[in-house]
């Protein structure tokens, strides 16, 4: 089989995790490193959470690697309401043993893409855009030589969830989203528009579980502590889960919908900081950036989810 090479940029995060545990299970992805980034929560809790979980899966031989503890420009804001003091409250996983790699992340993400030939490595962003904003600016080189950058973030027909008009990934580094978002890489963007049907019902919680795995038994822990802030907020049968679909969309496209379409980052003003200005009806001229996915299948996405996450340890 032909292994897709990815790498992901992440701050887990129990949707990150479960983002992240996926692709570990999946013999159709080579995952090359895990780069950490401050988000979620900072970035020294991201980084030993990412080790936690290649521990979990039984691929320790992942190496994962420290990005950037702060955006560009901008203090740090974090959501430890969400996803708890550690960012992956409601399993018990054990310390890690290994250690994160030496050097820093943005030098793991221009050597490892400089390292393989050109359109051969996807890049799979879970967080705020720090990281990879730096490794473009530093490289810029890799922007075009990615095969694809797919991310999770932003939103334009169900607005922010961090703020009335802006998704937390994108206002947490809205400079680096910017310069990301105009570099000339392949983009694909899974915005808040479809990881909202994407709901982590009991039903669905319990499917985890049932697997008897300990990594089926971590996720249907992460998933019952983290959805009591989003069902409450929503007022839904369960909880949007966010980051799995980046890792669903490079498994299986077809389980989703959208179009390419202008993207524009906000950054100025204090209203609408981060907001993804989605030009998806084409009233503009500006040139097509990004592949915005509006829609999915949520019944295929939770059966990928449930069959990968039942070949771990």
């Amino acid at each position: 089989m032909d292994q897709r090479a990815v790498i992901f940029d992440t701050d887990p995060g129990q949707d990150d995790a479960i983002a992240i545990l996926t692709a570990l299970a999946s013999p159709e992805l080579d995952v090359l490193g895990i780069v950490t980034v401050a988000g979620n929560i900072p970035l020294a809790l991201t980084t030993k959470n990412a080790l936690k979980l290649v521990e979990l899966a039984g691929r320790t031989d992942v190496p994962v690697s420290a990005g950037c503890d702060r955006p560009l420009s901008r203090a740090l804001v974090t959501a430890e309401h969400v996803h708890g003091q550690t960012g992956l409250d409601g399993p018990d996983l054990p310390e890690p043993q290994t250690r994160p790699a030496d050097g820093h992340g943005v030098d793991f993400l221009i050597e490892t893409v400089r390292a393989r030939a050109p359109g051969t490595v996807t890049l799979l962003a879970l967080g705020p855009l720090t990281n990879v904003a730096l490794a473009f600016a530093k490289a810029p080189d890799i922007a075009t030589r990615l095969k694809e950058l797919v991310l999770m973030g932003g939103g334009y027909f169900q607005g922010g969830n961090i703020t009335p008009t802006a998704e937390f990934n994108i206002y947490v580094d809205p400079e680096a989203a910017a310069m990301v978002f105009c570099s000339g890489v392949a983009l694909t963007v899974l915005p808040l528009d479809v990881t909202h049907q994407m709901l982590s019902t009991r039903e669905r919680i319990a499917a985890f579980k049932a697997i008897g795995n300990k990594a089926g038994e971590a996720v249907a822990a992460m998933l019952s502590f983290s959805e009591r802030f989003d069902v409450e907020k929503y007022n839904w049968e369960g909880a949007p889960l966010h980051d799995p679909c980046v890792t669903a969309f490079v498994l299986d496209p077809s389980i989703f919908k959208g179009r390419t379409i202008n993207v524009e980052i906000e950054t100025s003003s204090p209203l609408t900081r981060g907001m993804t200005v989605a030009d998806y009806w084409g009233v503009t001229n500006r040139p097509k950036n990004a592949l915005w996915i509006r829609s999915g299948d949520a019944d295929r996405f939770y059966a990928l989810l449930t069959e990968r996450i039942a070949r771990l340890p």
